[in-house]
């Protein structure tokens, strides 16, 4: 049994990574309107409920891993999405979109789920001196592994003659034809979802294996313990490592049923969600969106964006390792206002490399928001109910994930352009960095009777 702390993080790394080619549905979309005569819409919904149900399986696993540990967890939540990638590509072509919305969206959807919450939970409680670099990589796996799918499909002659034909098909019936996907195609593309759910299962199924928790987790601080100073001096961890402390910890452990009742709580939430609907609505249409603003062919456009998405991976390592410098609350602050000036400015902006150079920025701070978020939880209601808090914060992960794609997806069914999106989501970004700036880690209750008694004026004493 391994004990290296970032051992176990590089096999929950790798399983991530496995799981985030979820983030790859955009290299299917075109391909399956050209197939079966689907709508954006039609299609994107499978990539919707993939995402909506991954919140709804973290709240389930982080429950079962909390009580249970993580290894169970993360080997079924792999085994899952390699499943629901397999019935996928054997039903589809018969079942149409009823049957891929079971198998991929939920099916798929809930392993990803269980898969995700439970590396995210074990590596933060194995770098408690570290959380945002700790957290932030093993994330970044998730980030990374649609780049290196994406980089695996665009290198196979198969697939990508597949991409080719669906865009001619696509285009032709732009001009009134209403030509279809040749068999031969449609076989390929669903052999793709099949084998590509062997190797999920296959490879994730044995990292997995390998995430577990701290033989012995640090002492929670008790209910009535003050909160720790940020300028206290650092303290010694379990895993025997001096924890600095620029950053204020939990003044002690929240249950789910307490920390769902602070406002706090919800301000996390809302945060993730709103930089998911933002970032997610590009990730689930991101061919097609920077085919529409440039002109680019369907090759070009595959190659770009399959070497952009390596920015959110890197930014989910990339952010967190800043948030523990900075604070996750300036974090949130930058990550969400680059994104407003990005969102405002890119439809405008037609030249391939300057739109690459901006949605690799909204991809960076994208993946930036979940490398922060684990942290942000950890820091505010402790790590002892890591799994099932995180596991509820992550639902803000599936809301996101239906409103953003349906939102873009309807917008280009409605206008025939998804341009039409991108300024209502940089007002939306605008609005919601107030909420990094007025959210506060949550006090215990002699913290509320110090500041109380700091505020009453002192008592006179008669003789």
């Amino acid at each position: 049994m391994t004990k290296n702390r970032w051992a176990i993080a590089a096999a929950g790394t790798i399983a991530m990574a496995c799981l985030g080619t979820v983030y790859s549905w955009s290299l299917f979309t075109q391909p399956l309107i050209a197939a079966f005569g689907w709508s954006n819409s039609t299609t994107t919904w499978a990539f919707a409920l993939a995402i909506f149900f991954l919140g709804v399986g973290a709240i389930i696993g982080g429950r079962w891993q909390d009580r249970r540990g993580p290894r169970p967890v993360a080997i079924t939540g792999v085994v899952l999405w390699g499943i629901g990638n397999v019935l996928a590509g054997l039903g589809t072509a018969k079942l149409g979109a009823p049957w891929i919305y079971v198998t991929y969206g939920v099916l798929g959807g809930l392993g990803l789920g269980l898969g995700y919450v439970t590396p995210v939970a074990a590596v933060t409680k194995w770098f408690p001196d570290k959380r945002g670099l700790g957290s932030g990589m093993v994330v970044m796996g998730f980030g990374l592994g649609a780049f290196i799918y994406n980089n695996v499909l665009k290198s196979v002659p198969a697939f990508a003659a597949v991409s080719k034909e669906a865009g001619q098909v696509i285009a032709a019936r732009a001009g009134g034809a209403t030509g279809m996907l040749s068999a031969g195609s449609v076989s390929t593309l669903m052999s793709t979802f099949i084998w590509s759910g062997v190797i999920y299962a296959i490879i994730g199924g044995i990292c997995a294996s390998l995430v577990r928790n701290p033989a012995a987790a640090a002492a929670p601080l008790p209910a009535s313990a003050p909160a720790v100073p940020a300028a206290a001096a650092s303290t010694t961890t379990a895993a025997g490592t001096a924890r600095p402390t620029g950053t204020p910890t939990a003044a002690r452990d929240y249950p789910s049923s307490e920390a769902l009742r602070t406002p706090q709580f919800w301000a996390l939430w809302a945060m993730l969600f709103l930089n998911v609907t933002a970032g997610i609505l590009f990730i689930s249409n991101a061919v097609p969106i920077m085919r529409e603003l440039t002109g680019a062919a369907p090759a070009t456009a595959l190659a770009v964006y399959g070497f952009i998405a390596l920015f959110n991976g890197l930014g989910r390592f990339f952010w967190g390792a800043v948030s523990d410098r900075i604070g996750r609350n300036l974090a949130y602050v930058l990550i969400y206002g680059t994104q407003v000036v990005i969102f405002f400015v890119v439809g405008g902006v037609h030249a391939l490399p300057a739109v690459a150079t901006l949605f690799a920025i909204v991809l960076l701070d994208y993946g930036g928001g979940f490398g922060t978020m684990p942290s942000f939880t950890a820091d505010y209601f402790g790590t002892k109910y890591m799994g099932v808090n995180y596991g509820w914060i992550l639902l803000a992960w599936g809301v996101g994930g239906i409103v953003g794609p349906i939102f873009v997806a309807r917008v280009k069914d409605v206008t025939g352009s998804f341009s039409g999106a991108l300024p209502i989501i940089a007002i939306m970004l605008l609005v919601a960095m107030i909420l990094p700036i007025v959210t506060r880690r949550p006090g215990t209750a002699r913290d509320r009777e110090h500041r109380w008694r700091h505020l009453m004026p002192p008592r006179r004493v008669h003789a």
